[in-house]
């Protein structure tokens, strides 16, 4: 096996993210010794998501372990197993998992933090980390199991232009709601309207959100699907309807400011307006993975369904991809091939 590349936490950051923050290291290449129940990958794609940067911090209050000074970046990624002592994941299995931002690592499937998702055959590995990828299942089970959507309701997504927030927006116009999409910049919310299909968009860095809200929905907001957390969803809370439902999928405005998200809710106006609060992670709904793939290819083979990647090429672009989805510099899917 060739050297290993890897990309290592070389500081906690303060603030905003920064390229310094990380430094990469390089193994001699020695082939491990693997123990009954371990695989060694080539990982082959990566995904770049918000929440890597909560595991970037002391103390992290993410469900994952912060990684250590010195301790390799980790983030979910498309593999193939090159080397295997685990009886069901022979030689040239593909497979999406919990990996390293490295060029080979040794993953345990069966105690891995998230469900192992195999990819089959016939499906190339853009396809499976880009229209069926976790993000697209976020988006699935979270609007249509959590929320559960019925025609003719308002759905809020914040986030809206954003890879799962994209795909909240099209399957929720797919299951005959209307959709308002929060965004930041024009571009961006003038693709929430066309590839979302949001009845409108409300542009978080120009516009009074709260304001915004009232008068796209006098009769108030049915569902919001929460992606950014802090003033967002303190103005969506202020203009639910009676028996509302916000899903909490992430809390982006708040993961480069070096501490937890507090959202400042009035929760009387929980009680008094009978308002459903509930997150949720994907791993929950592993046993309907291939069932809601199949409905999603349906959807972007009918046209329904449009996934917008942003490919970039090489192991030494992760860092920077970071800091770009961070601070909004991308459209749609992030994805990191190495080559």
């Amino acid at each position: 096996m060739r050297g290993t590349r890897r990309w290592t936490l070389a500081r906690y950051p303060e603030g905003k993210l920064a390229e310094s923050d990380f430094a990469l290291a390089a193994d001699a290449g020695e082939t491990p010794l693997l123990q009954l129940g371990e695989v060694l990958v080539r990982n082959r794609m990566f995904a770049v998501a918000p929440t890597i940067r909560n595991w970037l911090r002391p103390g992290s209050t993410s469900q994952r372990a912060a990684i250590a000074i010195g301790g390799t970046i980790r983030g979910m990624a498309a593999c193939e197993v090159i080397a295997s002592a685990h009886p069901g994941y022979a030689v040239g299995t593909r497979m999406i998992a919990m990996s390293e931002w490295a060029d080979f690592s040794v993953i345990r499937p069966d105690l891995a933090p998230v469900p192992v998702f195999m990819v089959p055959e016939g499906m190339d590995f853009a396809q499976a980390m880009g229209p069926l990828s976790l993000n697209s299942l976020t988006a699935y089970f979270g609007l249509l199991k959590v929320g559960r959507p019925r025609a003719g309701e308002t759905v809020v997504v914040s986030g809206a232009a954003g890879s799962v927030g994209s795909t909240v927006c099209q399957i929720a116009s797919i299951t005959g709601c209307r959709v308002i999409g929060i965004a930041g910049g024009a571009s961006k919310c003038a693709r929430v309207m066309s590839v979302g299909k949001a009845e409108a968009a409300i542009d978080y860095r120009a516009d009074d959100v709260r304001q915004r809200l009232r008068e796209l929905c006098p009769n108030g907001i049915d569902i919001f699907f929460d992606n950014v957390g802090g003033d967002q969803l303190r103005a969506a809370v202020d203009c639910m309807a009676p028996h509302g439902r916000i899903i909490v999928c992430g809390q982006i405005s708040t993961y480069d400011q070096g501490c937890p998200s507090d959202t400042g809710l009035d929760m009387m106006k929980v009680v008094y307006g009978r308002l459903r609060i509930e997150g949720f992670v994907v791993g929950d709904y592993v046993d309907c993975a291939d069932e809601a793939r199949r409905q999603l290819d349906a959807w972007v083979r009918a046209g329904a369904l449009e996934v917008a990647l942003d490919m970039r090429s090489g192991l030494d672009q992760l860092p920077r991809a970071l800091i770009d989805l961070l601070g909004g510099a991308n459209t749609g899917t992030l994805l990191v091939v190495n080559d």
